[in-house]
């Protein structure tokens, strides 16, 4: 349960502190005074959507806080739990769960587990066909529980061997397409008869066909300064050595290393003459180099950024066309697996299905019976059961719709469908309180479920609010006096102007206090009449 409810900066609400109790918890108060705003800002802590718009004016941030006291729960510290969410004018969001951060969708999905919201203009689980299952399965407990536990293993295997098969192009149509592609990839790739290093020496050699111009320039200019100037200066040079070589040995060794340098002299001037002579390209050869580099280009877009990459690549490719044409066998197998799966599924879906049709009976019987103490007398739920039968889903093969006539001679419709705000919210209480036994879900918020009812109708929605708290935490806000004197905790919402700036209060009421609040929502004003009737009430609760 919910024991303590921390908000700040929503709205009108500056910073409030709520201590809830185990039971039902009535909250009245002043028009406009904030009541709302507590159920959204439950909302906005379960991982409900909010805008910016609900910040209060003039602050950068909104905060909501939770603790419940969960002592089951693996979550729990001491047997609390502690859930914040803060949101920011700039949209972020900061969201834990006993200090640990997480994201708006794990908050939602943990707070799912312990608290279902019904608003003014929104039965959000009840209107959707997919909880229909839920509410009929929760009723039905344990007598379908194994059964439904075994059928989802089996749903669970049935999907891997279909993922496997799909995977392993078990569909012939998908299995010859990728055949098709991968011997198309193999054969342009061996056509191309690349080398690990040819790109390289390809490109080495565009370089040099670019350049061709500037390299025959400077190379005939080296050749020139080196034949030319260089060769017959040490030349000159090597002859005058000779002449005094004898007299010392340093001169000899002098000789004789510009002997060594003429003779390198000589052999690098002939290799830049030798250079000269490969830069003449042929226009063909020109062309060759360019339409392969173009070619090792694109297959590299295709098939990785090296050629490297791109022979792995290949070798890959011939190593699944392999595996493809040696897997029918494997694959014969999976489909026989997943259909004896398939068998042992529609054995399980078939029982669930006989139970479902029963006690769907039985429900709708116990919901109507519900539905006429809540002055409902005309209407009539009908939890229809439908097959389907070629399909299987993880429930099953089951389709539940809960449908609903509100008046005698008018056609059944789909509860989401019934447009009256006061019918929806006692048909709601009725499978609420009908599910109440079996429901898990820990607290219950109810927000102004007194929408279109009055006169009997009030007393049985206060009586079945009642009940339902006995099992749930219920937190309830209401206009109806005959709600308010059923409850365990009564909290009164007002409104104050301090510095200009309105902001809401809220107080946990004494008896006496309860007594006068039932007194000004029946009548308006506190006075014996309605004190007289707010006692009367009160004592129907404790009686």
């Amino acid at each position: 349960m919910i024991t303590t409810l921390h908000i700040k900066n929503i709205g009108i609400i500056e910073d409030i502190t709520i201590d809830f109790n185990q039971g039902l918890n009535v909250l009245t108060g002043e028009t406009g005074a904030g009541k709302t705003l507590i159920i959204d800002s439950l909302q906005i802590i379960s991982g409900g959507r909010f805008s910016k718009e609900m910040i209060r004016k003039g602050e950068n941030q909104s905060f909501v806080e939770v603790c419940m006291y969960e002592p089951e729960h693996k979550s729990a510290i001491d047997g609390n739990i502690i859930i914040s969410r803060e949101i920011s004018v700039n949209g972020k969001n900061l969201c834990k769960i006993n200090g640990r951060m997480v994201t708006v969708n794990e908050l939602k999905e943990f707070m799912n587990e312990f608290i279902e919201i019904h608003g003014q203009n929104d039965n959000q689980n009840l209107l959707e066909n997919k909880m229909h299952l839920n509410y009929l399965d929760g009723f039905i407990g344990d007598g379908i529980l194994d059964k439904k536990q075994k059928y989802i293993e089996l749903y669970e295997q049935y999907c891997e061997i279909k993922q496997e098969l799909k995977a392993n192009f078990g569909d012939e149509k998908e299995r010859q397409r990728k055949l098709d592609l991968l011997q198309y990839q193999i054969k342009e790739i061996e056509e191309a008869n690349l080398k690990v290093e040819e790109e390289a020496d390809l490109e080495e050699k565009r370089k040099r066909i670019l350049n061709a111009e500037k390299i025959t320039e400077n190379l005939q200019e080296a050749d020139t300064l080196i034949s030319e100037n260089s060769i017959d200066s040490i030349s000159m040079a090597i002859r005058a050595m000779e002449k005094i070589e004898t007299i010392d040995s340093k001169y000899e060794e002098a000789s004789s290393n510009l002997k060594n340098i003429y003779y390198e002299l000589q052999e690098l001037a002939r290799d830049v003459n030798n250079y000269r002579n490969d830069i003449d390209f042929s226009d063909e050869e020109r062309d060759f180099i360019e339409e392969r580099l173009d070619l090792i280009y694109t297959l590299k877009r295709k098939y990785g950024n090296t050629i490297k990459e791109i022979l792995k690549y290949k070798e890959n490719s011939k190593e699944e066309v392999e595996h493809i044409e040696n897997l029918e066998e494997y694959n014969e197998k999976l489909r026989k697996k997943q259909k004896e799966v398939e068998e042992q599924m529609k054995v399980l879906a078939d029982q669930m299905h006989q139970t479902r049709k029963k006690k769907a009976k039985e429900l709708s019987d116990k919901i109507n019976q519900e539905l006429e103490e809540l002055e409902m007398k005309n209407a009539n739920i009908h939890v229809k059961v439908m097959y389907l039968e070629n399909e299987y889903l993880k429930t099953g093969k089951d389709s539940v719709t809960f449908y609903m006539v509100t008046n005698k001679g008018e056609e059944e419709k789909e509860l989401s469908k019934i447009a009256s705000g006061g019918e929806m919210s006692r048909t709601m209480l009725a499978i609420k309180k009908v599910l109440a036994d079996s429901d898990k879900m820990p607290i219950l918020v109810f927000d102004e479920i007194d929408t279109g009812i009055s006169g009997k109708a009030a007393n049985s929605v206060a009586n079945k609010l009642k009940r339902i708290a006995n099992r749930h935490q219920v937190m309830c806000i209401s206009h109806l006096p005959n709600i308010a004197a059923m409850a365990d905790y009564n909290y009164f919402i007002s409104k104050e102007i301090y510095q200009d700036r309105t902001k809401t209060q809220i107080r946990l009421l004494q008896e006496k206090e309860v007594i006068e609040e039932i007194a000004r929502i029946s009548s308006g004003e506190i006075n014996e009449v309605s004190l007289q009737y707010a006692s009367e009430l009160r004592n129907k609760k404790a009686s």
